[in-house]
């Protein structure tokens, strides 16, 4: 039987800590945050280790040239923004450095967003915080859950679930229904309260939208080079019309994101958005979003132990996972209910106060 060389062994030895290092590096402990893991949480300035050699790494195309404006650490994310005081008070005892925030599109499950102005996105960065800007806007046609700060998500362990062809989804809020769009049919109104879905020109609604998501980030004063996540449902990938539509708005949608100077990024679940991402990867389709955002409910904080994706593709400060969701936090004498995330990804760059 062949043995390996000391070389080998180093070798192995080396690429297994590269991998796992960083995720066990930051993930929280059960018996609290020292202050030094709090200092390591909320450093912006950490990036991956060099490129690791592997033969499939070639294929898995590089943008890492546009996520100047980067986090790597803890980060919560919420439906409804807290107030400055909150913010503060959260800044000087959590262990979070980063906040996603839902600042537009008409799919946000909390419209109403009176502490969310231009002011509050240059205080709270100044305090420290870095900003990952969620954008809701239509959705899937063949959509399932509820929409933005929503967190659909997968549940540990619970396998990959299929809709019944032809049988409407239903909503996670109880007694409200959800349609679903025939394919090629024109966009409609749904309920109110709940989001227009892709229609039947979706590559024109998904630019539309993106100039949109731009516009919205500017008045709140995120400069180009700023990412911004366009958000999704959870949707069905058995539906091929509805996969067609969801990829076609999401190219449009990252293209004029991209020409106007901004970072596209997706965020949904990671049964659905991020598996559709990394098939159409694997395909060579282009336009694809510069980050992901994948939510899978598993506890198990780790940006690169995803199976659904290649461990090269989004793999250098493209990546972060909501491993948990719906959990109610205090600090600072504030409760919050919010979801946690481990970031390694681009963030919002905001402009100076008084510009």
């Amino acid at each position: 039987m062949r043995t390996r060389s000391r070389a080998q062994v180093a070798a192995a030895l080396v690429l297994t800590a590269l991998i796992g290092l960083p995720d066990l590096l930051l993930a929280p402990t059960s018996g609290g945050t020292s202050a030094g893991a709090r200092q390591a949480s909320t450093t912006s300035a950490l990036t991956e280790p060099g490129a690791l050699t592997d033969p499939g790494a070639a294929s898995v195309p590089d943008t890492t040239a546009d996520t100047d404006w980067t986090f790597r650490g803890l980060a919560f994310d919420v439906c409804r923004v807290p107030s400055l005081a909150v913010m503060s008070a959260w800044r000087a005892s959590s262990p979070y450095g980063a906040v996603g925030v839902p600042y537009g599109g008409r799919g946000r499950e909390c419209p109403d967003q009176p502490h969310l102005t231009r002011g509050w996105v240059a205080e709270v960065h100044r305090m420290g915080w870095r900003v990952l800007p969620v954008f809701a806007g239509s959705q899937p046609p063949c959509a399932r859950g509820p929409a933005d700060g929503e967190r659909p998500r997968s549940s540990p362990g619970a396998p990959k679930t299929r809709s019944t062809p032809g049988v409407p989804e239903t909503r996670s809020s109880p007694g409200a229904p959800e349609t679903r769009s025939t394919p090629g049919a024109p966009e409609t109104r749904s309920t109110p309260g709940t989001p227009e879905t892709i229609g039947a020109t979706p590559a024109a609604q998904g630019e539309r939208e993106g100039s949109d998501a731009v516009r919205q980030a500017r008045a709140l004063g995120m400069d180009r080079g700023s990412a911004l996540y366009v958000s999704l449902r959870s949707y069905d990938l058995d539906d091929a019309g509805c996969v067609r539509a969801t990829l076609d708005y999401v190219r449009a949608w990252n293209r004029e994101v991209r020409r106007e100077g901004y970072v596209p990024g997706l965020r949904g679940d990671a049964e659905t958005g991020a598996r559709h991402m990394e098939t159409a990867r694997r395909a060579g389709t282009g336009d694809l979003p510069s980050a992901l955002w994948f939510a899978r409910w598993n506890r198990r904080p780790s940006l690169y132990g995803e199976t659904v994706l290649h461990p090269y593709a989004w793999r250098v400060k493209r990546r972060i996972h909501q491993y948990e969701g719906e959990v109610s936090e205090e600090h600072g004498g504030h409760r919050l209910t919010v979801g946690r995330n481990l970031t390694d990804a681009p963030v919002a760059r905001v402009a100076r106060a008084g510009r």
